[in-house]
């Protein structure tokens, strides 16, 4: 399950990272959510049990992530995207939400380029509503500059 649960959350964190989405955080932190706990529930699930791993790890993506995307909000998401711009590998970009009072803590942990320019592999340290979790993902920038979540 703590696969699981990092999976979602990871994908909820590049749901917050894309600026613009016609959905709400919420939403989209839901869609992404549930689409992350079902591969995660495929890659878990064995034989007849797979299809509901899927199913469950569809649900449990969903409420997670809805949650989640539901408090990182455009500060915390700008904050993250200067994290992944100019903190050296190994230095954690931390602060707190004043109007959630949920902490974050981003940190780069390998760096490295593409052909379509830089990624950063990272975690991120959360607490949100008082449950502290761990995500673990890629980020790379975009044409754009912006930085978005591959995984």
């Amino acid at each position: 399950m703590n696969i699981l649960y990092r999976r979602m959350a990871g994908a909820t964190l590049a749901l917050s990272l894309l600026g613009g989405c016609a959905m709400n955080q919420e939403q989209g932190g839901a869609v992404l959510g549930g689409m992350a706990g079902a591969a995660a529930g495929s890659a878990l699930g064995r034989g007849s049990g797979q299809v509901a791993a899927v199913i469950l790890g569809a649900l449990l993506g969903s409420v997670a992530g809805a949650n989640i995307g539901r408090h990182m909000d455009e500060q915390d998401r700008v904050r993250a995207a200067q994290v992944f711009e100019s903190y050296p590998t190994g230095s954690a970009g931390s602060w707190r939400n004043p109007d959630t009072g949920d902490d974050y803590a981003v940190t780069p942990t390998r760096t490295y380029e593409t052909a379509q320019g830089p990624c950063r592999e990272f975690t991120m340290q959360a607490t949100i509503s008082g449950r502290p979790d761990m995500v673990y993902g890629t980020a790379c920038r975009q044409p754009d500059g912006t930085w978005k979540v591959v995984r």
